[in-house]
């Protein structure tokens, strides 16, 4: 048996020229065996793997009504110790007694109702933009059930973009609640107010 490189002759069965070390035809050697060395591209500078993110799935609408039958509990009940203990005082301690106002005091308690409801806004407006502009990105309710608000892009989302949406909850709401619907048969699981505010309803799993 020669070798096809030197001419050499080479005992059957060896697998390299004993004269200028070229693998013999019918050996398959690798670079290791070979004695050459596997080539790895040097790493760049501040180059590091990529994190592994957590699997996501979309909430459905379900989960996010269970999140805000939750949410409405809480701040009924928070509603309820901020704002009782004044209602004496707006005039509508006789309307919660069930004594009818008279017209002298009708126009006090309009008064004292609109100051409420415009307290009661202002709470839940916080009470959200908030908590889902926060570390938790989610309420209460969504935080029990494993969800969180993001951008498009899965990042935390700020406490303007939380306004956004939150007061973008209003056009869900005038048209007979189709904004709400709209996260049970959109294709990222979006209601409307999510679309305007370019936000994501996420579930952990």
């Amino acid at each position: 048996m020669y070798c096809s490189k030197c001419g050499a002759n080479v005992a059957d069965g060896t697998a390299f020229c004993s004269a200028c070390g070229q693998p013999m035809v019918g050996f398959s050697v690798g670079p290791a065996a070979a004695g050459g060395t596997v080539y790895a591209p040097p790493a760049q500078a501040g180059w590091q793997t990529p994190a592994t993110r957590p699997a996501v799935a979309y909430a459905g609408f379900w989960l996010r009504v269970v999140a805000f039958i939750i949410d409405a509990l809480v701040l009924y009940f928070v509603g309820m110790i901020l704002f009782l203990p004044f209602a004496g005082s707006m005039g509508m301690r006789g309307m919660m007694t069930g004594r009818p106002p008279n017209l002298e005091g009708l126009l006090p308690m309009i008064h004292a109702m609109i100051r409420l409801t415009l307290l009661r806004t202002i709470l839940n407006w916080l009470y959200f933009s908030l908590l889902e502009s926060s570390a938790w990105q989610a309420t209460l309710g969504k935080k029990a059930l494993g969800l969180e608000v993001t951008d498009l892009d899965g990042n935390r989302i700020g406490f303007g973009r939380a306004t956004g949406r939150f007061f973008a909850k209003i056009i869900s709401s005038i048209i007979l609640g189709i904004g709400y619907l709209m996260a049970g048969f959109t294709e990222k699981k979006q209601a409307l107010h999510d679309i305007l505010a370019g936000t994501l309803v996420i579930r952990k799993v």
